[in-house]
This record gives structure tokens, sequence and C-alpha cells, in this order.
């Protein structure tokens, strides 16, 4: 069991969960909930990243990029704690599962929740797998940011409403600059041995300077979201409570900027992954009330 929660790596998974609650806080908001639908929502989007990651773990671990020296925490498959058939088969249950939840969510939906579905587990996969992976080509922040961020959001908002709205694209580019600030920080730690295996992150593209600082413009404008949700709605101030999550992040902004260490490094991540949590429950409670 410890090497399986060691595979899907739990502290990253607020990313699936940050933007299907605040789609589902605005839904609700705007008297247009549907919570059987939020319930699948939430599920395909942890069946989608637990699968990715598992994935992940799978694809580089047979293609050497996880290397013993690394100083991100043990993968399984490079390891051996699990036997690689075990985690392809796992990643493969994933995105079944992903598939098998979202058909309910396609026959309520109709087709755009087809295209989200389709797209997002192509995307979890080829993330690590294939010939030219998008990790490895310095895409894996562009598809974070898009994936766990607008159309998790208004994916989630849509299959309750059967509608979208600007204010919901908005708020959803919060949990994916978050997200993308996760990725940061794991590719900061990873630039060597990175390097080495020749994925081409945009920190072994652009160097340590430049990923610091995409970690610091992407947590900054994240809290400048509720900001321009406000601006849009003109109404529902107490969303800018969510943005105070910033003063949580400052000690870890001061690592990611200071430290190269490992384990510094992890902490660092997995505190970006509690202000995603932290920022999308005060900015639903904020809306819903």
């Amino acid at each position: 069991m410890k090497a399986w929660l060691l595979a899907i790596r739990p502290k990253t998974l607020w990313a699936s969960v940050a933007p299907v609650l605040i789609g589902t806080a605005m839904a609700y908001g705007d008297g247009v909930s549907h919570f059987p639908s939020a319930l699948a929502a939430l599920l395909g989007a942890l069946f989608v990243q637990v699968g990715t990651n598992l994935a992940n773990d799978y694809f580089d671990g047979k293609s050497g990029v996880d290397a013993p020296d690394r100083k991100g925490p043990v993968r399984v498959t490079q390891s051996g704690l699990i036997a690689p058939v075990a985690v392809k088969w796992a990643f493969i249950l994933c995105f079944f599962a992903a598939g098998l939840v979202s058909s309910y969510l396609v026959a309520r939906a109709g087709m755009p929740v087809l295209v989200i579905g389709v797209v997002s587990i192509l995307s979890g996969l080829l993330y690590t797998a294939g010939p030219r992976p998008l990790s490895h080509l310095g895409l894996g922040d562009i598809f974070v940011l898009v994936f766990f961020g607008p159309v998790a959001v208004a994916g989630t908002y849509f299959v309750q409403s059967f509608e979208f709205n600007n204010a919901v694209l908005v708020a959803g580019l919060a949990p994916g600059l978050f997200s993308a600030a996760i990725l940061a920080v794991n590719n900061l730690r990873d630039i060597e041995t990175d390097h080495r295996a020749g994925k081409r992150t945009l920190a072994v593209r652009f160097g340590k300077a430049f990923v610091r600082m995409e970690y610091l413009f992407c947590v900054v404008l994240a809290c400048f979201i509720p900001a321009i949700v406000f601006l849009i709605t003109a109404q529902l101030p107490m969303v800018f409570l969510s943005s105070l999550v910033f003063f949580f992040l400052l000690p870890v902004i001061n690592t990611v900027f200071t430290s190269d260490d490992g384990e510094a490094l992890n902490n660092a991540l997995a505190r970006t992954s509690q202000a995603l949590f932290i920022y999308a429950v005060i900015f639903s409670v904020a809306w819903v009330l």
C-alpha cells in the first residue's frame, strides 16, 4: 500500500480536486448545480490525474529519466518497488475508469464533454509516453495550466449547467496557474537528472533563474484572479479573501528562490499544492455565500 501511495502521489491530487470544487461552487452559487454530475466530474478528474502520475512513473522508469540519484520521492518503477507490468495495468485501468465515468457526463451534456474527456485522457497518457512526450518538449506547463485550470473548472460548470461564461473561464486560470507552479518546483528539483536524460523541460531549456521566476509569476497571477473575476461580475467581493493564500506561500517562495535541496523543494511542492486547495476552499465558500 505504501508503494502504491508513492506511485499515485497523493500530495499532488489537490490539483484535481480544487478546480472541480471551484466549478461546482460557481454552479451552486449561480443556481444551476447538479451534484451527481459534480461527483462524476471529480471522480473523472482524479482518475485522469492518478493515471497520468502512474504513466509518468512507468514511462520515465522504463526510459531511464528516473535515475537512482534523483532528488524527488522514490519512483516505484525505477526502484523496483512495484513490477512495471503492474504499474502499466494500473494506469490503463485508471484511464479506462475515467472514460467510464465520463460516459455518464457525455450522456448528460453531449459532445463537448466527449471532446474534453478524450483529449484529457490522451494528454495524460502522452505527457510521458510516445516518441515525443509532452513533458520532454517543455509543453508540460501548458498542459497542466489548461487541463487543471479552465478546462477542469469550465467543464465541471458545463456538465451541471450546459453553459459557459467568462467568469468561470477566468476563475479556472487560478488552479491552472497553481498547478503550473507545482510543476515548476518539480522541474527545478529534477533539472540535473532531466538534463542528463534529454528531458527538455522549461527548467532544462532556460535554467533555474527562469523556472524560479515562472513559479513566482504563476502564484502572483493566480492570486490576482479573484480581482479579475470581481471586475467581470461586479459582485461577490468576498472572493478577494482567497488571494490571502499568497501570504501562506511567502516562505515557500523563499525556498524556491534560495534552495537546491531536494527535500526542501519536495516540501515546497507539497506546500504549493496545499495552497491551491486552501485557495479553492476560500474562493468556493465566498462564491456560495
